[in-house]
């Protein structure tokens, strides 16, 4: 029980900091129903994992931990454990279901923080600040964990192009804070921003925004919890410098189960995100230390956040990562959603730098991913348009890594590459240049989707070798495993050493067919325009209104 002794070892030597403890009055009768359940049956972290027991001894042990923590309790509000925590500190929750009321109560749109709305990259007023975070936390956030005071100067408006560092960054007072549940798993403490009558499933009903919001809060670590219902995010960290999710469950949240933005040092690990209306993970405009990387800043090539041994499923999409730079993504399994995986350039705006490149996605499961939430009825709202059937795509991206995965049972097709032109992003129609960095409305051919690698990568085969295709295999539909769209001047994308559904390179199928699709990473890998794959993109990205008798990818296709 790793959970066990680093609390234990809190509880009986102290830190560097102060623990603050929260609890509810059934805190150890909900810990005893735990334990029990834990050493006769076993306690589920993730679905892909088999159930976890832990010994008479490690209960026992477990228990009189909590005991412990129980006399120490003075809390029983997260939010007011933190607002009375500082650097170095650890928030300690038992096991409870916390709906923080007095976050709840807090009036949305305060009037008193009005004076602290600024105006955003696309020119509209009333955006809120960090300031208005700081003085105002529960306004949005059912739990805020405001790192720093803010800066002695205003942010500049309008915002600066180079967006390197925080211009209005003030001194640490929650840096470092830790804040872990006590109980055995993830399930035991339950913070729920919405319905708590919906259990670990919609409806979501949300009352905040977020969960858990994590802003400018260097080294934070959350663990060993559960958090649901939120209207946008459960659990939201920006503008902090390292950070770890660890042990944690993420259910039913409007956008995203978890979003980083702006991040660097990350790691995200042992989690289940489920029921989520955009993806279950998305780290957004993530530092960009990868191969388009300003070596003055970054001198090294390095990942600046990694993402392992997590479950996704039951989401929109699985993973999402618009400007997501430098991620390495491992021993993951993303299931059941309507795409696996996303890395795009769509939304660019104001995520600093364009495009996105550089990440590492290796030994995942993508598989299954059928469901689809543009039905009538559909327990998850889905917030964007993703071809139902699919295991992953990189729409705009450079430089990125996809080998040792596994695709199958996939109905559309396994993978996507596609260019997003500047055009689209930046430019007279869309945001100004000056305001996404790399980002030239002139350029052609356009900035995105070059040198993407896809070797070694079994397609169309469940790991016990049972033949479970992506796809029917027809080029002329495009269901197929591999689908690129071709387009005019891209360079260097190649896919080499995979294997198809009969284990043998031969059978991988793709659109278009070898030798168009390029097996060689250099300058003779030149896309020569697809005619079918254009067509169905300008008309799929187009259809934000989620309409089938336009664009196919709504629609479940059937088995194949």
């Amino acid at each position: 029980m790793p959970t066990a002794r680093t609390l234990a070892s809190a509880v009986a030597t102290g830190g560097p900091g102060v623990t603050r403890v929260v609890c509810q009055s059934d805190s150890i009768t909900r810990l005893r129903r735990s334990l029990k359940e834990a050493e006769t049956v076993g306690y589920v972290l993730r679905p892909t994992q088999p159930r976890q027991k832990i010994s008479a001894a490690e209960g026992n042990s477990l228990l009189n931990l909590n005991k412990t923590l129980f006399k120490r309790c003075a809390f029983n509000s997260i939010q007011a454990a933190v607002n009375a925590s500082g650097n170095n500190d650890r928030v300690v929750i038992m096991p409870g279901l916390y709906t923080e009321p007095k976050s709840r109560e807090a009036p949305t749109n305060d009037p008193t923080c009005a004076q602290y709305r600024i105006t955003n990259d696309r020119g509209e007023t009333g955006a809120v600040s960090y300031a208005y975070q700081f003085y105002c936390p529960n306004d949005q956030n059912l739990i805020a964990v405001l790192g720093r005071q803010p800066g002695s100067s205003p942010p500049p408006q309008p915002p600066l192009t180079d967006r390197h560092g925080i211009p209005d960054l003030g001194p640490c007072i929650r840096c470092n804070l830790q804040m872990e549940g006590s109980g055995v798993s993830p399930d035991d403490v339950t913070i729920d921003a919405g319905t708590v009558a919906s259990g670990d499933h919609g409806p979501i009903g949300a009352v905040k925004d977020v969960g858990i919001r994590v802003d400018r809060a260097d080294g934070f670590v959350l663990r060993n919890v559960k958090v649901r219902h939120a209207n946008e995010h459960d659990i939201y960290v920006l503008e902090s410098n390292g950070y770890l999710l660890d042990r944690f469950k993420a259910f039913y949240a409007g956008e995203y189960g978890v979003l980083t933005f702006v991040e660097d040092y990350g790691l995200i690990q042992n989690c289940e995100v489920a029921g989520n209306g955009d993806s279950g993970l998305y780290p957004g405009a993530g530092a960009d230390t990868g191969n388009d990387r300003d070596t003055t800043i970054y001198p090294v090539f390095r990942y600046s956040q990694e993402i392992r041994y997590c479950d996704s499923h039951h989401n929109a999409g699985g993973y999402s990562g618009t400007d997501g730079n430098a991620v390495h993504l491992h021993l993951n399994n993303f299931y059941d959603n309507a795409l696996g995986f996303t890395t795009d350039v769509f939304t660019a705006a104001g995520h600093p730098g364009f495009p996105q490149d550089s990440d590492l996605i290796e030994n995942n499961n993508f598989y299954s991913n059928n469901f689809n939430p543009y039905v009538a009825g559909s327990d998850v709202v889905p917030t964007v348009p993703l071809p139902v059937g699919t295991g992953l795509w990189i729409a705009g991206g450079n430089d990125n890594v996809v080998r040792n995965n596994r695709f199958y049972d996939n109905w559309r097709r396994g993978v996507m590459l596609f260019a997003v032109p500047d055009q689209v992003v930046c430019g007279p129609t869309g945001i100004a240049p000056s305001q996404l960095a790399g980002c030239n409305p002139t350029a052609v051919p356009p900035s995105t989707s070059y040198r993407n690698q896809f070797y070694g990568n079994a397609m169309g085969r469940a790991p016990d070798g049972t033949v479970e295709p992506n796809g029917t295999g027809d080029v002329t539909t495009g269901r197929t495993d591999f689908w690129w769209d071709q387009y005019l001047g891209n360079t260097g994308n190649c896919w080499h050493d995979n294997i198809g559904k009969d284990g043998t390179a031969a059978s991988v199928t793709s659109t278009p067919l070898a030798p168009l699709l390029p097996s060689a990473c250099d300058s003779t890998s030149v896309g020569t325009v697809g005619p079918q794959q254009e067509p169905e993109l300008l008309n799929c990205l187009a259809d934000i209104t989620f309409d089938t008798k336009t664009c196919p990818w709504f629609t479940t296709p059937s088995k194949p």
